[in-house]
């Protein structure tokens, strides 16, 4: 990525130390919030949510009505892809099924197949843009924050976080709506900070001695460009500038801590992943890895979110076979990355939640692809000092209800959940105890709490 692109990126994303009134968040009241101070500190959790946008078919993680559902498709799923083998557990062994059991069958890892929305089936909503914002939001109200700016105002109200904590919340995607801001000013410091794989980053205070250098240099051609030497001369004049002509405040000290954050990225960047840790070769490995990297180097970054970007999207109304490859090499990715939290003693405090909008339809439609549905699943990795790992969570059946209609629902009188129970999980970890006040609504956390 260029520079000018991640720094439009980071700065569109709200990672604006250096912009403290660049955005607003949204009205939250604090006082109505209980906070245990002891579940925060007793989880120290850490947490890596992996969204997938676009709504994944579920069918990866759940195959066990395959023939049932192909008893109503237009299309056979065993006829257009090369391989519906089921595992033990009915997972999809050609997508990435091979290493979910194994997650599984550590403990390292729940797979939920009923995150069902009986309130969205009501009100027919299967749309991209309100499921994506409802479930970043944690609520189905039109108000309020995102997940994310929630649990920032809240962890500052409560004094767990303040400004020297450093980086408390990353995006490696982007902007998104975990971090929706309303009416009341957010401190620059809660504000998520932008990053990628590479960990380049707009605080960056290098500046390619070919472009910046001094008139010694030019004199003596020691600047010329492609040299792969640095020197930090813009920075060096324009703290000066700063710390001369501005008054005591904000923007000094937005200043001095951009070359803080400078140094602390690249100590992150430089940090090595065990030797034991072997990430597979696909687009993605190299952001999970980045992920894991700087929580263990930062205790003080409490979320990080990206989404799949690497792998493609999730929309697969059409040409679905590309759907197997995409889901083969993001478990295999979130295989090595638990190996990796567990050779750095990490399994117990970071955790990692994957899950997206919605589900698929699971009609294999005229254009091989399944249109959009209402039943995802939801999987839940790490974390094991506050998650009690249950394998797999969930029983399907299929509700053909017409033609080109076919859903998995849950079997009736097995365990579901609205997907807004998953924010009042992410609230329950970082010791928010009714964290109805924020959904709005009884959505218990997920019973892996």
């Amino acid at each position: 990525m260029k520079r000018r692109d991640f720094i439009k990126l980071s700065l569109a994303a709200g990672s604006a130390v250096l912009l403290p009134t660049f955005s607003y968040s949204a009205t939250l009241d604090v006082n109505a919030i209980n906070f245990s101070s002891e579940t925060y500190n007793d989880n120290a959790a850490q947490t890596i949510i992996i969204f997938m946008y676009g709504g994944a078919s579920q069918l990866s993680g759940n195959i066990t009505n395959l023939a049932e559902i192909d008893q109503h498709s237009q299309n056979s799923h065993a006829d257009y892809f090369r391989g519906t083998t089921p595992t033990a557990n009915g997972c999809w062994q050609e997508a990435g099924g091979v290493h979910m059991e194994e997650l599984i069958a550590a403990g390292d890892m729940t797979l939920y197949r009923t995150c069902y929305s009986q309130e969205r089936e009501d009100a027919g909503n299967k749309a991209h843009g309100v499921c994506t914002e409802q479930n970043q939001k944690g609520t189905y109200d039109t108000d309020g924050g995102g997940i994310v700016a929630n649990i920032a105002t809240i962890l500052q109200a409560k004094g767990v976080v303040n400004a020297n904590t450093l980086m408390p919340f990353v995006t490696m995607e982007g902007e998104s709506t975990f971090y929706l801001e309303g009416n009341t000013a957010l401190p620059g410091y809660l504000k998520p900070v932008g990053i990628n794989e590479n960990f380049d980053n707009p605080y960056d205070r290098d500046v390619n001695r070919g472009l910046f250098c001094t008139q010694a240099e030019r004199d003596n051609n020691s600047c010329a460009d492609g040299d792969s030497g640095y020197i930090p001369k813009l920075s060096q004049d324009m703290d000066t500038l700063t710390q001369t002509y501005n008054q005591e405040g904000k923007v000094k000290n937005a200043f001095s801590r951009r070359g803080e954050l400078s140094n602390f990225i690249k100590n992150i960047a430089n940090s090595t992943t065990p030797d034991e840790i072997e990430y597979p070769n696909n687009n993605f490995s190299p952001k999970i890895e980045a992920a894991i990297k700087l929580l263990d180097n930062n205790s003080d970054t409490k979320i990080i979110t990206l989404g799949t970007g690497g792998l493609g999207g999730w929309d697969d109304h059409n040409d679905g076979r590309d759907y197997v490859s995409r889901m083969e090499n993001l478990f295999q990715s979130l295989k090595s990355a638990m190996a990796h939290l567990k050779a750095i003693d990490k399994d117990s405090t970071i955790n990692i939640m994957v899950f997206g909008e919605f589900g698929r339809n699971v009609n294999l439609n005229s254009a091989n692809g399944w249109d959009h549905g209402n039943l995802q699943n939801l999987y839940v990795l790490g974390g094991k000092g506050y998650f009690t790992h249950k394998g797999v969570v969930g029983e399907t059946i299929v509700d053909a209800a017409g033609s080109n209609r076919i859903w998995l629902k849950p079997k009736s009188g097995t365990y579901w959940f609205e997907p807004l129970s998953i924010a009042s999980t992410l609230y329950s970890i970082y010791g928010i105890e009714n964290p109805n006040v924020l959904t709005g609504g009884n959505y218990p956390p997920v019973n892996i709490v």
